[in-house]
């Protein structure tokens, strides 16, 4: 059975301007960097790593595979953020005065990818994945919306995860459930097991 670590990349510049992301590709800021040297000393052993091909999680992936030891990083395009459409690189003050009561009446523009579509491209890369790794503990660095529509189809309530914010799946009576939210790079939060 394989084990499961999603985690969320960590802060990209357009995090730091509290810019709409999406699939478009702003890099690590240099303290998503440090988030994710921190979230390395905390992970353990692991067997693989996946990752989005989107710059924020790729760097973010090295950092840890290069830390823990474990290289390559397999990146698979599933893994990547929704398609945010006519949102992508805006702050919300943007997308206001460009689509004034879309955010408050929670509309998004025609070229949103919508939550069925993330949902559905996240559990057909997890089942690859799982097929690649039978048996084994495995990190998949990805982003919040993916891992919130994904962990949602799974009947997990639907919550928001910081930079570096992670969470466990297993399998229960044949299938995944979230089994635990982890925070990877606050300084206050306690190690994980020396697994994932």
């Amino acid at each position: 059975m394989t084990g499961l670590l999603l985690i969320r990349h960590g802060e990209s510049t357009w995090n730091a301007e509290q810019r709409w992301q999406g699939q478009q590709d702003p890099p690590l800021s240099e303290t998503g960097r440090a988030q994710a040297r921190l979230a390395s000393e905390r992970i353990g052993a692991v067997d693989a790593i996946f990752a989005s091909p989107l710059a924020r999680a790729r760097e973010t992936a090295a950092i840890l595979a290069n830390a823990i030891g474990l290289e390559p990083v397999i990146e698979l395009p599933g893994l990547m953020e929704r398609d945010a459409g006519a949102f992508g690189g805006l702050t919300r003050p943007e997308i206001e005065e460009r689509f004034p009561g879309y955010l408050d009446e929670g509309r998004r523009p025609d070229d949103y990818e919508a939550d069925e579509s993330v949902a559905a491209r996240a559990a057909v890369t997890i089942d690859a994945i799982r097929a690649t790794v039978p048996d084994g503990d495995v990190l998949v660095v990805t982003h919040g919306g993916l891992i919130a529509q994904f962990t949602a189809s799974l009947g997990d309530p639907q919550t928001r995860l910081a930079n570096l914010g992670a969470v466990r799946l297993a399998e229960r009576a044949g299938r995944l459930v979230v089994v635990e939210r982890l925070s990877l790079a606050e300084v206050d939060e306690p190690a994980p097991s020396d697994r994932i």
